[in-house]
């Protein structure tokens, strides 16, 4: 199917890819037009040999090469300059190309016989939670996609950390499972765009994720800013006014605070000792919500210490950027 330039949704550690021939114009084109994706929104190359990157940029930087090392294959994507053998089409019009080598098996063997170089963004409509079971695919692009590889459920559950090699220094455009702090051990100096944490409509986006809504889930979503217990007293309260006009709310705690709510639809994320945990819940529970038809959904914030940027990043997204303050008053 990829070599007659067609689509293949496959697994990979962080969530299930939307594949196709990365070199060739109108088999990247199929991709946007399944997802319903703008096409300034770059798509990521996914290679399965270090070797093979010399083919699609034009200069390996030291830095990227000290980053494979000692991160691939797994949920890192460098950008470097493009070379001629990238069609415009695959970098949503970038000088730039997005690159990893995912730590699956599955979908380094598809890579490998389907011809190297696979342009694979998350296999879900455009703005949807990503997909993390094969069933998600399904539900999302059941009829557009001809084949999917069933790989079970991802280890991770969040996408790639991005970080663009091609700036004076390099900067994280999307944080995830490979912290500033494990790059930074690496290379050196390292830099997060500013823009992570912001709403950005009207810029051209570099690497995916960094200007349309993603992640998100159908009913509107806040997330609610403040201490354990001004947290709960204000969800509660929300909770209580929305059912009033007959809402149906959904709550996203943790196995520490789910206690707290006294109605809607709670569901724990998780422990928050566990960050991971709630990395790989993440994008289940807003599907979860989908499926239960809720009308709004409002959640706590997470601070974690590794992965609460890629966290907080997804779940902003995932709202909106609607963020609620709880005060003293609740």
């Amino acid at each position: 199917i990829l070599q007659s330039g067609g689509l293949v949704a496959f697994p990979t550690e962080t969530v299930y890819g939307l594949g196709a021939d990365a070199l060739h114009a109108q088999a990247a084109a199929k991709i946007y037009q399944a997802k319903g994706r703008p096409s300034d929104n770059p798509l990521i190359i996914h290679i399965c040999c270090f070797e093979d990157i010399k083919k699609i940029v034009t200069h390996i930087p030291q830095a990227a090469v000290r980053l494979a090392d000692a991160f691939w294959p797994g949920p890192l994507t460098m950008i470097l300059p493009k070379s001629e053998a990238v069609p415009y089409e695959t970098t949503g019009g970038m000088d730039t190309v997005a690159v990893r080598m995912p730590a699956n098996r599955t979908a380094l063997a598809l890579i490998r016989e389907g011809g190297g170089y696979i342009a694979a963004p998350s296999a879900n409509t455009s703005g949807r939670p990503s997909p993390t079971l094969a069933e998600h695919v399904y539900e999302d692009l059941k009829g557009k996609v001809p084949l999917i590889l069933d790989g079970g459920a991802v280890g991770i559950g969040i996408e790639s950390t991005i970080i663009d090699l091609t700036e004076e220094a390099p900067l994280i455009l999307r944080p995830g499972y490979i912290s500033l702090d494990m790059l930074s051990g690496v290379i050196g100096e390292v830099h997060t765009d500013p823009g992570i944490a912001a709403d950005r409509q009207n810029c051209r986006p570099k690497a995916p994720g960094m200007k349309y809504r993603h992640y998100a889930p159908k009913a509107a979503m806040f997330l609610v800013e403040g201490t354990r217990e001004r947290v709960a007293a204000k969800i509660n309260d929300l909770t209580r006014a929305a059912m009033r006009k007959g809402k149906k709310v959904g709550i996203i705690g943790t196995e520490e605070t789910a206690g707290d709510y006294e109605q809607g639809y709670v569901v724990s994320i998780g422990s928050r000792q566990e960050e991971e945990e709630i990395a790989h819940n993440l994008y289940r529970i807003l599907r979860e919500f989908d499926e239960s038809d809720v009308d709004i959904i409002y959640s706590e914030c997470f601070e974690t210490p590794r992965m609460g940027q890629a966290i907080s990043n997804r779940m902003l997204k995932a709202a909106g950027h609607q963020v609620i303050e709880a005060d003293e008053s609740g």
